[in-house]
């Protein structure tokens, strides 16, 4: 599973969100490197475990001849608390890393297969993140 290596403070505050103010990527919205992208279109926090389990269903739909990027990384630390705690008592201690993915962001890019491979796979590799998306081409 992805994670820094090393990080400057244990826990972030949660981040604030204005329901009124949709939020929207700014950047990396256009596929750069391959020829197709999963592009979400909603947002979410995905945890290192789904981008794990996208990536390994990519790497086994594309082969040898296809190339995988990653376009996210989850560097925010995500905590909780254990059950049957009460309110208060202070913040839960630190489970993982998550990434914020806004709509906009493209998610995966491939390259290096044909076009149906492709779409399968991206296909695929959306169902395993809890964020709508869409497979789009260069």
């Amino acid at each position: 599973m992805l994670l820094p290596k090393k990080v400057k403070y244990r826990k972030w505050h949660t981040m604030r969100r204005n329901p009124e103010k949709p939020q929207v990527e700014t950047r990396g919205t256009e596929v750069s490197f391959g020829s197709f992208g999963l592009k979400a279109f909603s947002g979410a926090r995905v945890r290192s475990n789904q981008i794990e389990a996208a990536r390994k269903v990519l790497a086994r739909s594309t082969g040898k001849a296809g190339k995988v990027w990653t376009r996210i990384f989850p560097d925010m630390p995500f905590t909780q608390k254990p059950p049957e705690v009460g309110m208060g008592k202070g913040k839960g201690d630190p489970q993982g890393y998550c990434f914020e993915v806004k709509p906009g962001r493209i998610v995966f890019e491939v390259d290096g297969i044909d076009e149906k491979t492709a779409r399968e796979a991206l296909r695929k590799a959306g169902t395993k993140l809890p964020i709508k998306s869409k497979v789009i081409a260069r």
